[in-house]
């Protein structure tokens, strides 16, 4: 039977970023496309449109790289707006995001993921190899203040690196009004070779929690909670558990990479290259980007398995 469900597509914009994670990217940083392969605003929008039209659309999401670092961003929220996309996010890694978030509210974006794994400065600059703490945190208040909502903050829960500071995340998040997501870390480029040491589950991280809180779950999947703290303050948490806790035959989700490669798996290398077809002499041939959609879902996994490895700095967050 056809799988009729909407698309959830995410849209990396940019290669470049002006943080270095290191589970995400190496030191030396990695070579970057040519401009003349970045696909143009107009590109992704005809693209997005095909996949609206043809498939349905349950949310775009922006990403990178480093979204805020593309130019014309603005334009390119604006533009997905009018075409009445129903969930239309980003995520960032809030460096950027105080001088941004009210024009991007303003151009039509929902709501933002900023990424924030610590509250420690110094273990920030290690993490980010150099990132400003503080300048996330700016970012995080100017999403809240423009009206961006909700605003959700993802940590991926390092051992040894931020694991004892689970519990502070998660008041920080009940504090000031934003959803914290505890991510699990995936086998994924950079992080490969860390995974065993690093790695920690969703349901230690969910035991670390109940010893300083309430956890009532919110829905039948498990992976999603309110958080009670003793003083009172309540908000949601959630895990995202792609390792222990893996939704391979749930997902619906497609990758568009910086430079028009469409990915239907994390765990596989392939794609679909829809580059050539959205540059056709003429215009781009509406059957062909969907016939090029549709082989990108048949590569999705019953059951995952992380055999290829790519940097997610080239797949997009």
């Amino acid at each position: 039977m056809q799988d009729t469900r909407p698309i959830a597509l995410r849209v990396s914009v940019i290669d470049r970023c002006d943080e270095r994670c290191l589970y995400c990217r190496p030191a030396e940083g990695v070579p970057l496309v040519s401009r003349a392969e970045v696909l143009r605003l107009e590109e992704i929008l005809r693209f997005v449109r095909v996949v609206r039209d043809r498939f349905g659309l349950a949310k775009v999401r922006l990403t990178g790289g480093e979204p805020l670092l593309r130019r014309g961003l603005p334009d390119l929220v604006r533009g997905l707006a009018e075409m009445d996309v129903a969930d239309l996010a980003m995520t960032t890694n809030g460096q950027r995001l105080a001088g941004m978030a009210a024009a991007l509210r303003r151009a039509g974006l929902a709501r933002v993921n900023v990424s924030l794994d610590t509250l420690d400065p110094a273990v920030y600059r290690r993490l980010t190899r150099g990132g400003d703490l503080e300048r996330t945190l700016r970012g995080i208040r100017a999403a809240r203040d423009a009206g961006l909502d909700p605003v959700k903050l993802n940590a991926v829960v390092l051992r040894g690196v931020n694991d004892a500071e689970v519990a502070t995340l998660a008041r920080f998040g009940l504090e000031h009004g934003c959803e914290v997501r505890f991510l699990e870390l995936m086998p994924i480029g950079e992080a490969a070779a860390h995974h065993a040491r690093w790695f920690v589950s969703s349901a230690e991280v969910r035991a670390r929690l109940a010893e300083a809180m309430d956890l009532e779950p919110l829905a039948a999947s498990g992976d999603t909670f309110l958080a009670r703290d003793p003083g009172g303050r309540a908000g949601r948490v959630g895990f995202v558990s792609p390792c222990s806790e893996p939704f391979c035959t749930e997902c619906r989700r497609l990758r568009l990479t910086t430079t028009g490669r469409l990915i239907g798996c994390l765990g596989q290398r392939r794609g679909v290259d829809v580059r050539p077809i959205l540059r056709a002499p003429g215009g781009p041939d509406e059957s062909a980007l969907a016939r090029a959609i549709e082989a990108s879902l048949q590569m999705k996994q019953n059951v995952r398995r992380f055999d290829e490895q790519d940097l997610m700095v080239r797949i997009g967050g």
